[in-house]
C-alpha cells in the first residue's frame, strides 16, 4: 500500500542519495586517481541492495 510506512519510504529515499552520491565519489576517484575494481564492486552491490528496497517497497 502506497504511504502505509512513512519510515521506509524515507530510509529508501535515503539510499537513493547513497547509491547517487557514492557514484559521484567513485567516478571522481576514478578520474582523478584510476580505476579501482573494489570501489566499483561496492558501488554496484550498494545499487543493488537500493534496488532491492525499491523492488520490496513496491509490492
Amino acid at each position: 500500500m502506497p504511504g502505509s510506512s512513512g519510515s521506509t519510504d524515507g530510509s529508501t529515499k535515503a539510499m537513493g542519495v547513497v547509491t547517487l552520491g557514492g557514484l559521484v565519489v567513485v567516478t571522481a576517484y576514478t578520474v582523478a586517481l584510476g580505476s579501482n575494481g573494489w570501489l566499483w564492486f561496492g558501488w554496484v552491490v550498494l545499487g543493488l541492495i537500493t534496488l532491492g528496497m525499491v523492488a520490496s517497497r513496491s509490492t
